[in-house]
């Protein structure tokens, strides 16, 4: 690798375009974080469960977070190396401009669409086709909708793709995706290839030609002028796109083994298990149409990813509704004991439903067992353990064997950490630095460039957080009481 003069050996600065922050963090060869820099960004919603994304403030987001990373240097870096959201739908021209405001993951509109593919069974043929899942936010319905309702979007699009290619585009003026980002729904995680029926299925294969074909694991692009001036950085810099952020948290969290998994608690609740095989050979692909085969760096390891719709989002919901703020939520937990002394709840406040470990465009959330003699200290706890029994519905489907690592902004919590670790019966390994996903983007950067990182360096510290024994048997039978109470309502969601 050509080293920078003045600037720290093999520095790479790693830079994940999460859906609310976009942050930039340069890494040194031995993986100390040197510099970081974030910057919010906008979430454009309208009726009908839209949520949309401008794709302009996403690419100045990013120029902004990475010339403040690089500006803390004493020279360039040696690569920049892009992560972040997965799945919605970003639609470009053969610029790389806008044909319209770019479609987020976390996009409604298309729910009525999913619940009637659920019924007519069309869901269950993408899944036994490439082992996805389908839920409004992903390019099927998304398309399928686009097809519908604004056919003259689709003939001025020339890509059909997401955030991480759509920036990787403008920086580089490269058309490319991450085999992981191309997963959900058409993509066979074993060939790495579109599958024509899984296109079919949705009604979608005359739009082909706008699906690139996924780039060949640890490829590297170089910034073009107009990405070197945007970002102040040299033509030519390597830059590496994906992969997206759900595998690079794996990565960046420490999974390495199979039956390793990785607890995401932030916007969605992302749960990721490494296996060696990508399910066709066994029974997964004729189960419940949920969730996705992650493509991964190496062609013989897959995630088998479990991303829910809960998460903190809905921790916040309800600290909004008791009229309480972010910091006193340890305190809420404290005075709640386990169990919420009675009260249960489903965490399924999302518009567009749920995807994993089921898929029900129409799953929403309850309390239940309130009475005068609770406050709002229950109804928080008892929706942090609703999110922490999702969790584990979605881990024990995924396959965990081994200890789990945690990782975004709910870790921050102790109090609900313990929770999660109570529920799911396990130690909860939580690593110390916090951005893990543009940590895993620089391990594969290094890796593409020639420079693989010692990983035992790279992932030593963290923190344990370990169950309390004596609320096992109350976990157990509240996460059986989950389960039932799911079962139930999803008789009642989906007719």
């Amino acid at each position: 690798m050509t080293e920078t003069a003045g600037t720290p050996a093999g520095t790479i600065i790693g830079v994940d375009i999460g859906t609310s922050v976009t942050k930039a963090v340069a890494f040194d060869r031995d993986g100390r974080s040197l510099h970081t820099a974030a910057r919010r960004s906008t979430l454009l919603r309208g009726p009908g469960g839209v949520v949309e994304q401008d794709l302009e403030e996403v690419l100045a987001g990013v120029a902004e977070v990475v010339a403040q990373a690089a500006a803390a240097l004493p020279g360039p870096p040696a690569a920049l190396a892009l992560t972040g959201q997965g799945d919605g739908l970003w639609l470009r021209d053969a610029e790389g401009r806008a044909v319209r405001r770019m479609i987020s993951w976390m996009d409604g509109r298309a729910a009525p669409l999913v619940d009637r593919w659920r019924r007519d069974g069309t869901v269950g043929e993408i899944f036994r086709t490439t082992g996805s899942g389908t839920f409004p936010g992903c390019h099927g319905p998304l398309l399928a909708w686009l097809a519908e309702h604004e056919p003259g979007t689709l003939e001025r699009a020339a890509v059909a793709g997401y955030c991480v290619d759509a920036i990787a585009q403008r920086l580089t003026g490269a058309v490319s995706v991450d085999a992981s980002d191309a997963t959900l729904p058409f993509l066979d995680p074993v060939t790495r290839r579109y599958s024509p029926a899984a296109l079919a299925a949705c009604g979608v294969e005359q739009l082909a030609h706008l699906l690139p074909e996924p780039a060949a694991p640890h490829a590297v692009l170089e910034l073009d002028k107009h990405g070197a001036a945007l970002l102040g950085l040299p033509e030519g810099l390597p830059v590496t796109s994906g992969p997206y952020d759900l595998p690079a948290c794996a990565l960046g969290s420490g999974v390495r083994e199979p039956g390793d998994g990785l607890l995401t608690v932030g916007t969605t609740l992302a749960c990721q298990v490494l296996t060696d095989h990508a399910g066709r050979e066994g029974a997964e692909w004729d189960g419940e149409p949920a969730g996705m085969w992650l493509c991964t760096p190496r062609t013989d390891r897959w995630l088998r990813a479990l991303p829910a719709m809960v998460g903190t989002a809905g921790i916040d919901w309800a600290l909004g509704v008791v009229g309480a703020s972010t910091d006193e939520l340890e305190t809420l937990l404290e005075r709640s004991p386990a169990g919420a002394r009675g009260v249960t709840a489903l965490p399924f406040l999302s518009e567009a439903g749920e995807r994993a470990p089921f898929v029900s465009p129409s799953a929403r959330a309850s309390f239940e067992g309130m009475s005068l003699a609770h406050d709002r200290a229950d109804l928080v706890r008892a929706m942090c353990e609703a999110v922490g029994y999702a969790a584990r519905h979605c881990l024990e489907t995924a396959g965990l064997s081994r200890t789990p690592a945690a990782c975004g902004g709910g870790t921050r919590s102790a109090g609900w950490m313990r929770t999660f670790a109570g529920i799911l019966g396990r130690p909860v390994r939580v690593p110390l630095e916090a951005e893990v996903g543009a940590r895993g983007a620089a391990v594969v950067a290094r890796a593409a460039l020639g420079d693989p990182v010692d990983e035992e360096r790279w992932h030593t510290e963290y923190r344990l957080v370990e169950p309390d024994e004596e609320e096992r048997a109350l976990y157990e039978q509240g996460y059986a009481d989950y389960r039932a109470r799911v079962e139930a309502a999803r008789t009642r969601w989906e007719g």
